[in-house]
């Protein structure tokens, strides 16, 4: 790219910021006097406050979310490099001569041939579930029970929730590239350590069980200590009456747990296994840099969606495939809302 493009190019951003500001501005004015000073609504400011929020999500999410369900129908490849022309052209959309209309056939690829080279989406999924389950049970386990010890009066608490809080505070991308480097199978600091105990480490970056293994142990590393935050929160929200009043009735510290602790924690909790769930689930970073050497048996449909899309080449089975993912974390969104109850306050 020369610079008269570089320059074109700016220019077409500018304007196209200047655009949108407009738009908001005129957006916002038009609000103002239907809703203040004609209908004289009493949710007005609320919904001029939110209105450039809309615009934005508008923007950055819904239009390029039908953009990619239209590339979704069609055959688009690194040969075939011609973006459809949503929505000024509908689907059918040529390239070099040729029709990329394609229907329903990358969506059917999905669940027949290979997301990468020899997995299959099942396989790929059934490897996404374990790592998802693995990690969010030992985030919630983990993270409540450092928030049960933080919630007990000793001294330096401040110190060690800093301390717990740390690995959560390091750019993620600069932590695992330290742990990639002492999870090397030689030299390691790991293996070395394991080394000095007379314990032959195992090769972590290379071996399929022990590849996942790792990447399981460094995520719940990095996870425990945003779960232990929010729980820690909801721990401090419960009236110490209750627990005084259970004491007097004679109840133990596993009742007062189950009874009490639990119950009054679950507002917090049910929202933050939803998020611990979504985030795992679509986690790319941790698999992605762990897995080094692109072993099948590591990666997750998240990071198989990447290599079919930019290692592939594969853009309309990619679009399909991301919507496959996307199907899944909603239908287990609607079912643990479902039965947890969580929304069941909003109704009532």
């Amino acid at each position: 790219m020369n610079l008269d493009q570089s320059a074109s190019a700016l220019q077409e951003i500018v304007l196209t910021l200047v655009v949108i500001a407009v738009a908001v501005a005129a957006l916002e004015g038009f609000l103002y006097l239907v809703l203040v000073r004609w209908v004289k609504a009493r949710l007005a400011i609320p919904l001029m406050l939110i209105a450039p929020a809309f615009v934005g999500l508008l923007l950055l999410i819904l239009y390029p979310l039908l953009w990619e369900l239209n590339v979704s129908f069609t055959n688009m490849s690194l040969r075939r490099f011609c973006a459809p022309d949503f929505p000024t052209a509908g689907l059918l959309t040529e390239c070099k001569g040729e029709s990329m209309f394609i229907g329903l056939d990358n969506y059917a690829k999905v669940f027949t041939e290979p997301v990468l080279q020899q997995a299959g989406f099942l396989q790929v999924l059934w490897q996404t579930v374990l790592w998802t389950v693995l990690n969010v049970t030992m985030h919630v386990a983990g993270g409540l029970g450092l928030a049960l010890l933080l919630h007990r009066q000793m001294r330096g608490k401040g110190v060690y929730r800093a301390l717990i809080v740390l690995p959560w505070a390091v750019p993620q991308i600069v932590a695992l590239a330290v742990w990639r480097t002492e999870l090397h199978g030689e030299f390691g600091m790991v293996n070395q350590l394991l080394g000095a105990v007379g314990i032959t480490g195992p090769s972590w970056l290379t071996d399929p069980t022990w590849n996942f293994a790792a990447m399981v142990l460094v995520n719940v590393w990095l996870g425990i200590p945003f779960m232990m935050v929010i729980l820690l929160g909801g721990l401090q929200s419960i009236p110490g009456d209750l627990y005084e009043a259970a004491q007097i009735d004679g109840a133990s510290s596993r009742q007062s747990f189950r009874h009490i602790t639990l119950p009054m924690i679950a507002p917090v909790l049910t929202p933050a296994i939803i998020l611990g769930v979504v985030w795992t689930f679509n986690n790319f970073n941790v698999p992605f840099v762990l897995n080094q050497n692109e072993l099948e048996t590591s990666d997750t449909l998240v990071t198989g969606l990447f290599r079919a899309a930019f290692q592939y080449n594969r853009y309309g089975f990619a679009g399909a495939y991301a919507f496959a993912i996307f199907a899944v974390l909603l239908l287990f969104v609607i079912f643990y809302v479902r039965r947890s109850g969580a929304l069941k306050s909003v109704h009532e």
